[in-house]
């Protein structure tokens, strides 16, 4: 099993020492959240926690764009890998997109992944001039750009979305980026098994994520994934502490567990006790379990 750092409890002036930190002791990645605006009013709810809180977090949490803090963590780090948990794809234009994610994976040695999701709120969509009923369609086809663009040779695409002639992206890295689908709805689940290289999951409990791994499972012998020894599950359960706990969700199918390993309830707790913590967790599970 390897480990993830979540960096979403955690201020972004910390997300640098706290890479190279994680990095020295020999956590797989590190994940941080994607926001681009906090709207003041919402059409939406969010469907993972209480919406309240969530806005209440989201509006007064400061939000570093991903690929700002990933070029950041990986300028000090020799082998951790970083991917955004999860990015709001298809508000933002596949073709730039394409170029940030190439770019960084080629500067990184091929240490960028590619969390991919939608987003709840509806203003994402519509205050960026993109069709909101539209975002399923704009997900797959922003996917199938970004990994046309990674193939380094010509590459054109032609819908009633996007639609532009022949084009090569240089440089791409050597290998190509995984992505990796994050969401729990049965579309989500689908588009992961389809076309994805692994899944994200929200936090949840043991229980919903076991149900979560089955169903998608059930997708990946529907589309003739399901051998694919490469294909990633990450799953956050943030209360797994022990060995028996991340042996518990690697029995379930989980690759990757997500996790923070300080206490987030600690008001009192400086960087000093975050580095403590994720150093201590190497030398306590990770060592032990690898």
């Amino acid at each position: 099993m390897r480990f993830v750092l979540e960096l979403g409890f955690s201020h972004y002036s910390e997300f640098v020492p706290l890479a190279k930190a994680a990095d020295e002791a020999g956590w797989s990645a590190v994940a941080m959240p994607d926001s681009l605006f906090f709207p003041k009013l919402s059409e939406s709810d969010y469907p993972y926690a209480d919406t309240e809180a969530i806005r209440q977090y989201i509006g007064g949490t400061p939000f570093i764009e991903p690929f700002i803090a990933m070029a950041s963590m990986a300028a000090v780090t020799r082998n951790i890998k970083m991917y955004p948990g999860v990015m709001k794809v298809p508000v933002r234009q596949p073709l730039v997109l394409a170029k940030l994610l190439t770019s960084l994976a080629v500067m990184s040695d091929n240490r960028l992944m590619l969390g991919a999701g939608l987003s709840p709120w509806k203003e994402d969509f519509t205050y960026n001039g993109v069709d909101f009923e539209k975002r399923g369609k704009l997900m797959d086809e922003c996917i199938a750009i970004i990994r046309g663009c990674m193939s380094g040779e010509y590459f054109e695409f032609h819908s009633e979305n996007y639609d532009f002639g022949p084009l090569k992206m240089n440089p791409v890295p050597t290998r190509p980026i995984p992505i990796l689908i994050g969401g729990h709805a049965k579309v989500a689940l689908k588009r992961a098994a389809r076309s994805g290289d692994g899944w994200v999951s929200a936090n949840t409990d043991y229980e919903t994520l076991e149900k979560l791994i089955v169903e998608l499972n059930q997708y990946r012998e529907e589309f003739g994934t399901r051998n694919r020894e490469d294909f990633q599950i990450h799953g956050l359960e943030f209360s797994a502490r022990t060995i028996p706990d991340f042996q518990r969700l690697a029995a379930m199918g989980v690759t990757d567990a997500g996790l923070i390993p300080w206490d987030v309830t600690n008001p009192k707790l400086d960087l000093q006790g975050r580095l403590d913590a994720v150093r201590r967790f190497g030398d306590e599970i990770i060592a032990k379990i690898a």
